[in-house]
């Protein structure tokens, strides 16, 4: 593929992150093409399709048509993860690359098949993990890497979001066949996730505790948890994820010489800062909100018209699968557990 010809998507899955944030980011892209649009309902597929020009839309049961439109080189996965294993495969199949939102799958078997498959069709294949472009990540990251805070310690991370009974959360957030779990699979995973990033280590073990207080609407799924991951070089991370709390997010990395925290972490549309002391000294910088899914977007179709890996891979989102199977594991072992990549 010549490199100056934009990437050709179809988007698939209509619901909250994509009428928000994934198709419109489009309209901004330099190097992607939204081409196509799949939803359950072919009637909201063509009004969004009209809504953010794409050419065609098509439903769920159409999908397979959809993958033999030449003009589409890559499937944007934004549907509920319990459902992300069967549209991946299908696309691989069909010679197409593949972005998929995070978690990754509903469950490690289905995880590694997604791996699998696109890997035997030699088509790309990445996790729609858009803090690895995002600026303020991009610069704690730096200031991990660089040494500027010394040997990390210890890191704490939350994600938080309150979903009480009778709100209108999508009821697929609170199905474990199709989310895999509660919170820690639709937001602990970007506290893992991150870190992991962060510090470019994957952790040996897991412990962690859950619970539920509203019984009328969490019967499948987790409320909260909370959760330790350890690692080899001794880094111990303390994490919880929760829909019982308010919006909100951060990273916190405590290192020899200083400590630094990103707040609010994993929001796209808020203003974030970085603040923190380092050798005695107070700092503090703030970024301003920009389009995190474009830049994903983007990035994923420079790979497919250079045809070299992306970062972060599928490989990557099948690593935070592993990981959470190892907590609930864990929470439901009473023990502490050990994850075997």
């Amino acid at each position: 593929m010549a490199s100056a010809k934009r990437v050709g998507y179809a988007v698939v899955g209509l619901g909250s992150i994509s009428q928000v944030a994934v198709l419109p980011a489009f309209a901004h892209s330099k190097k992607a093409k939204l081409v196509a649009v799949v939803s359950g309902d072919k009637d909201k597929a063509k009004k969004f399709a009209q809504d953010f020009g794409a050419s065609q839309a098509y439903s769920y049961d159409e999908f397979t048509r959809c993958l033999e439109n030449p003009h589409i080189d890559a499937v944007y996965i934004a549907t509920p993860p319990g459902e992300h294993e069967k549209y991946a495969v299908a696309a691989a199949k069909a010679g197409k690359h593949v972005l998929c939102e995070k978690p990754l799958a509903a469950s490690v078997q289905q995880a590694r098949n997604m791996v699998t498959t696109c890997r035997r069709n030699k088509v790309l294949f990445m996790t729609a993990y858009r803090k690895y472009f995002e600026p303020s990540s991009l610069a704690l990251k730096k200031m991990i890497t660089s040494g500027e805070l010394g040997r990390i310690d210890i890191i704490h991370t939350l994600f938080s979001e309150l979903r009480v009974f009778g709100d209108n959360s999508p009821a697929w957030l609170f199905s474990k066949k199709l989310c895999g779990g509660g919170p820690l699979t639709d937001l602990g995973v970007y506290c893992i996730n991150t870190t992991r990033w962060l510090v470019d280590e994957d952790p040996i073990a897991a412990t962690g505790i859950s619970w539920v207080r509203d019984k009328r609407r969490y019967k499948q799924v987790e409320e909260g948890v909370a959760f330790r991951l350890d690692f080899k070089s001794g880094i111990i991370l303390q994490g919880t994820a929760a829909y019982s709390a308010a919006f909100s997010s951060f990273v916190h990395i405590h290192g020899e010489k200083g400590w630094a925290e990103l707040g609010p972490a994993f929001a796209f549309e808020e203003e974030r800062r970085i603040s923190g002391k380092v050798g005695g000294k107070w700092f503090a910088k703030t970024y301003k909100p920009m389009d995190e899914f474009v830049l994903e977007i983007d990035a994923f179709a420079s790979c497919i018209q250079e045809n070299r890996e992306p970062e972060p891979t599928g490989e990557q989102g099948l690593r935070d699968i592993i990981i959470i199977d190892a907590i609930y594991r864990a929470i439901k072992q009473r023990r502490s557990v050990e994850i075997k990549y």
